[in-house]
């Protein structure tokens, strides 16, 4: 059974994608990610000397900080905090700096559905636009199930409200052109079919589960793929102008 989405998007369809990296001058990485209306800033900063309380020193920390458009912090934001947090650790090589924090200030621009993925992939980005050794890139996305149990990629914050179940789940993709020079081959994990992230909310049987997880998968292809050939191009850009 077929579904009516917003803007007449089929299930499987994202919303138009927009990547753009060292967009704050004053930190050390940063990228701006958007789909469609959300759009979600990431700046990064350090590595800088010591790690936070109950933090293993033998190895670099990460710090996540999240930014609500308006407002306080609330339980949701922190849980945000603790998914980037897990996710960016297990993408980042913690063994290089040790006894170093890595913050990342997450700022909310806009959430039209779809946010915390586009955190993640911002995130990602901006780690990049850093210079942080990394195992490999990671991307999100966010797959919805609607009452009739029919499957949906990249919700808008609308379509959010009518959906029943949801699952997050962040992809690895080994990109080696916009990855420090051996830092793919540190710590190597297979790539295929591998994931990262998965969280869900809501109400779904494994077997939904096991469908969004397909879904996830076949789009995370064009999410990678969009990925590598804007950093590249921006990569070639900076050179450039070096030049």
């Amino acid at each position: 059974m077929e579904i009516d989405r917003d803007h007449g998007r089929s299930p499987s369809q994202l919303r138009p994608l927009s990547c753009s990296r060292n967009v704050l001058h004053r930190a050390h990485g940063s990228a701006s990610w958007s789909q469609g209306e959300t759009k979600v800033l990431a700046a990064v900063y350090g590595p800088k000397a010591g790690t936070k309380k109950n933090e293993n020193p033998e190895k670099a920390c990460i710090e996540v900080i999240w930014k609500p458009k308006t407002g306080q912090i609330g339980k949701l934001e922190r849980e945000y905090e603790m998914i980037l947090k897990r996710t960016l650790q297990s993408i980042c090589i913690l063994t290089l700096n040790p006894n170093t924090t890595t913050s990342i200030i997450v700022q909310v621009v806009n959430d039209d559905g779809a946010l915390l993925v586009c955190a993640i992939n911002a995130a990602c980005a901006a780690l990049v636009d850093a210079g942080i050794p990394m195992k490999h890139l990671a991307v999100a996305i966010c797959c919805c199930l609607a009452e009739s149990g029919y499957v949906i990629l990249d919700p808008t914050k609308l379509e959010e409200l009518k959906m029943r179940g949801f699952a997050y789940l962040v992809f690895p993709n080994s990109v080696l052109s916009v990855l420090p020079e051996g830092s793919s081959l540190v710590e190597g994990e297979p790539m295929e079919n591998g994931i990262i992230t998965s969280v869900t909310h809501g109400v779904m049987s494994v077997e939904e589960y096991l469908k969004c997880l397909e879904r996830g998968r076949a789009a995370s292809a064009k999410l990678s793929d969009f990925l590598r050939r804007s950093l590249q191009s921006q990569l070639s850009n900076d050179s450039s102008k070096a030049a």
